[in-house]
């Protein structure tokens, strides 16, 4: 099956009860039983949904993947995959990382004795010095968040099988439509569905999705007891997201290519992170993995002054300032005070975060219009 015609029936199947073609909204908390621990696979709402179990299906065929789990978010789905290891444990990861996730390593994880290393994976020869007998997790961002780095899943995913290394990929800037890590080597993918497979910014999820039946085992167990579940009502709207996803990802992919491309050429601008620039790190590996080169792209203005950043951010009016990325409409962002706050500022320097950089995703309205806006607020800087 096409990925257009998965991202339309997976998951979904008539209502057995009165035919209605998108799934119910399954608002119920608990389930009558035929008899003490006699039910139809629906017990108490925190381990299983309907609507839920529809999306579930649904994410695991856009990702190729057996098994997929939903989340309350995606720091929801990231910690479950870090509840899979143990004090002593190591983890290998991206030193141009999300800034919720790099929070989470460091103010909740270190504290219960797992060590990270944040290292550049745009070299996946600088892995292997790191690993030990202690190393349990690598962790990769690719594109990375904001400085759209691209990670090598296939040379990531040898090192980690060589040496019984669990490999999890965030995939949620590139979304199922444009990247398949599983395919490549991936023991887990996560996604922050608030952001692409939602797509229309008014849901909060995240997922994992994996192809081994006992990494499933292990998640859904930390999924069920520590109960961080998204509500039937979320599961509903996202079901309904997916349903556009790929026309969606095609305008996000078109437009991104014509932003990027202006911006590169205008006079004011000093660099731009797209890896659909031939001349972009590592766009060879980013032409092999994925399929496009998607809607999200950094810059940075050739007289580097934070005032100036902020004169602009201030100045567009389509675009919105605002944290967030992959829904309809395009979003400015300022990272170093936004999505990245928590990121130590020496550290933000060393992997290329200065304090002028502004993200941009680029949502599915009309290029021009989206260009002009641009134009207008560079102008004024």
């Amino acid at each position: 099956m096409k990925f257009a015609t998965k991202a339309v029936h997976a998951g979904v199947a008539p209502d057995p009860s009165t035919g209605a073609i998108m799934t119910p909204i399954f608002q119920t908390s608990t389930y009558v039983q035929e008899g003490p621990a006699q039910h139809k696979g629906y017990a108490y709402a925190r381990g299983a949904n309907p609507t839920r179990n529809s999306l579930q299906k649904s994410i695991a065929a856009l990702e190729n993947g057996k098994f997929a789990l939903c989340f309350s978010s995606g720091m929801g789905a990231t910690d479950a995959v870090v509840k899979l290891l143990k004090p002593g444990d190591e983890v290998i990861t991206s030193n141009d990382l999300y800034g919720g996730t790099y929070r989470m390593f460091t103010k909740i994880y270190e504290k219960f004795g797992i060590k990270f290393h944040f290292i550049d994976l745009t070299n996946s020869a600088n892995i292997q010095p790191l690993v030990n007998a202690n190393t349990k997790l690598l962790w990769v961002e690719t594109p990375t968040n904001p400085l759209m780095n691209i990670v090598d899943i296939k040379a990531c995913a040898v090192i980690a099988k060589k040496h019984d290394i669990l490999l999890a990929v965030d995939n949620t800037f590139a979304s199922p439509y444009l990247q398949s890590p599983l395919e490549l080597g991936a023991d887990i993918v996560m996604h922050s569905v608030t952001k692409y497979l939602g797509g229309h910014s008014d849901v909060i999820m995240g997922a994992l999705v994996v192809n081994d039946e006992k990494i499933h085992q292990e998640l859904a167990f930390i999924h069920n007891s520590c109960g961080a579940v998204p509500g039937p009502q979320d599961s509903f709207l996202v079901l309904r997201g997916i349903k556009t996803l790929h026309l969606r990802m095609e305008r996000h992919c078109i437009n991104g290519k014509k932003v990027a491309e202006f911006l590169k050429a205008h006079p004011k601008v000093g660099r731009v992170y797209w890896p659909g620039f031939p001349d972009h790190p590592n766009h060879a590996i980013a032409k092999s993995q994925m399929r496009d080169f998607g809607g999200m792209l950094s810059f940075t203005l050739k007289d580097d002054s934070i005032e100036k950043a902020h004169t602009l951010m201030k100045s567009v009016e389509l675009f919105a300032l605002a944290e967030s990325l992959g829904g309809v409409e395009s979003l400015i962002n300022h990272p170093a005070s936004m999505t990245h706050a928590s990121i130590p500022k020496e550290e933000r320097l060393k992997s290329g975060l200065v304090d002028s950089l502004m993200r941009l995703s680029i949502g599915v309205e009309d290029a021009e219009d989206l260009i002009s806006d641009l134009e207008q607020a560079l102008n004024k800087v």
